[in-house]
């Protein structure tokens, strides 16, 4: 494994947001949800496509709160643009779960 320097680290921006809208995205070739995550004022309102299907309906996202990198260039997912990665963790069986910040903090904050 190649050591990482701390610099190196800070160039990745993670960022708090909060789920706004969340959406099925079915033309997807892996089953995902398309999400509006609102990162603040300095940010904004950025997409992401998730492939979260097997812990999250679309009914359940909204108003939680994520973590997600929010410097990586925009990437098109099938007809949508995902303009953010939304970060998780697998589970046992390899299914994501999103990580998310165990207190209630203010959107838009950067993970250091």
């Amino acid at each position: 494994m190649n050591d990482l320097s701390f610099d190196d680290f800070m160039k990745v921006d993670i960022r708090v947001g909060r789920i706004t809208r969340a959406e099925p995205y079915p033309e997807a070739r892996k089953p995902a949800i398309k999400l509006w995550v609102d990162f603040g004022p300095e940010i904004g309102e950025k997409k992401s496509s998730a492939q979260i299907t097997v812990h999250y309906t679309p009914q359940d996202l909204p108003g939680r709160l994520v973590l997600g990198v929010v410097n990586f260039p925009p990437r098109q997912i099938g007809k949508f643009m995902s303009e953010v990665l939304v970060l998780g963790a697998p589970d046992a069986d390899g299914e994501v779960v999103l990580l998310t910040p165990d207190k209630d903090v203010p959107v838009g904050g950067r993970m250091f």
